[in-house]
């Protein structure tokens, strides 16, 4: 019997809380075997992970991945792989994601969808936020729950 695989995307939900982002791009990943059942089982951690540009090519850098151990008597045990990983991008967005890199922006990965057959992640460039740029969203957000709770 087949797992089911979770088709839903895996959000890095504090890149929005901890940056300004912009610029959003969807890019392909160079993954081996067992990530690749990682990825479709949701096994991933994008919290803390960063893109940064080497050779004209965009890796991704500090993404866990609970991969999977198949060694005799060992089945079912799980190794955390954080390792660097490819980014698979056309030239002229790998161009205009290094200069604004040059601007002073970081580029951040925001999801990564595993819908049919490949496995995407959405990148964006971002800008961090201050500490009073924080405080003023976490009072938006209470503000909004508060409404929404009155009505």
């Amino acid at each position: 019997m087949k797992k089911k695989t979770s088709s839903t995307p895996i959000v890095n939900r504090s890149a929005r809380f901890e940056y300004t982002l912009g610029e959003e791009l969807v890019v392909g990943m160079s993954l081996v075997g067992p990530e690749v059942r990682a990825a479709r089982l949701g096994h991933i951690q994008l919290k803390g992970a960063y893109v940064s540009v080497k050779d004209g090519e965009l890796m991704l850098h500090n993404a866990s991945f609970s991969v999977a151990l198949n060694r005799k008597g060992e089945s079912g045990s799980k190794s955390v792989d954080d390792r660097p990983r490819r980014l698979l991008a056309h030239a002229k967005e790998i161009d205009r994601f290094v200069a604004a890199r040059k601007q002073g922006f970081t580029i951040v990965p925001l999801k990564l969808l595993n819908q049919g057959r490949y496995i995407k992640l959405v990148i964006a460039l971002a800008k961090g936020k201050k500490n009073w740029d924080k405080r003023e969203t976490l009072k938006k957000r209470d503000a909004e729950r508060e409404s929404r709770r009155t009505t």
